[in-house]
């Protein structure tokens, strides 16, 4: 079975994620414009997290286990429409636009990106079950620093990279562990990303759009 036969519209399984994590924060960034291509991301019509029941469950678990200690999760992306992956691998190959360049990839050529894996024709995002997040600090209302923003691409951003502060591996590591605590893999090319391990769909693409009117409520 090839990939277009695994890309389907049916969103049964999936689930708002902040009617299962209430206190989530979420800025959700390829609704906006500040993110890699500079413009809001097809397939992006709502800025809300969706991910599938099961990881929406595990990460109440993580995000249970975190506000005991004081943090609070902040979701940047969960489930990633197909055709979203499909404009960035077109911007890619094709697009000469360079603005964002200076904030996200300022050490890389744009076609570096493929090949050291940072952005990847396939995406897991798109099977419903990765989100990509950070954490905030209670006391303070900021977030923890981690070392490199999301989204930058730079060898700075692998979670055990020696570029960082001890303070600062130690903040990711916490994220980490609450993490895989939970059912989660981690990624070895950014600190944010992780996928659940078991996923329910770890062969199918889906292609709806982030719109809470497409969910089966």
């Amino acid at each position: 079975m090839d990939y277009k036969q695994k890309v389907t519209f049916d969103s049964s399984g999936f689930v708002i994620l902040a009617e299962y994590v209430p206190g989530i924060i979420q800025e959700i960034r390829y609704y906006s414009t500040y993110n890699f291509i500079g413009d809001r991301i097809d397939g992006y019509e709502e800025p809300c997290a969706i991910l599938t029941a099961e990881a929406a469950r595990a990460l109440k678990a993580v995000s249970n286990e975190l506000n005991v200690k004081g943090y609070r999760l902040k979701v940047f992306d969960a489930y990633r429409p197909a055709c979203a992956v499909r404009q960035f691998v077109m911007w890619g190959i094709e697009d000469l636009d360079l603005r964002m360049k200076p904030y996200f990839y300022p050490d890389l050529e744009k076609q570096e990106l493929f090949a050291k894996g940072y952005i990847a024709s396939r995406s897991s995002h798109s099977r419903g079950s990765t989100v990509d997040l950070t954490l905030l600090d209670m006391g303070t209302g900021k977030e923890l620093d981690m070392g490199s923003p999301f989204d930058l691409f730079s060898e700075r951003s692998h979670p055990d990279s020696k570029e960082v502060t001890e303070e600062q591996y130690e903040n990711r590591m916490l994220l980490q562990a609450a993490m895989v605590r939970n059912g989660f893999l981690p990624f070895d090319c950014e600190w944010w990303h992780f996928t659940l391990e078991g996923e329910p769909f770890p062969d199918i693409y889906f292609e709806f759009p982030v719109s809470s009117q497409y969910l089966k409520r």
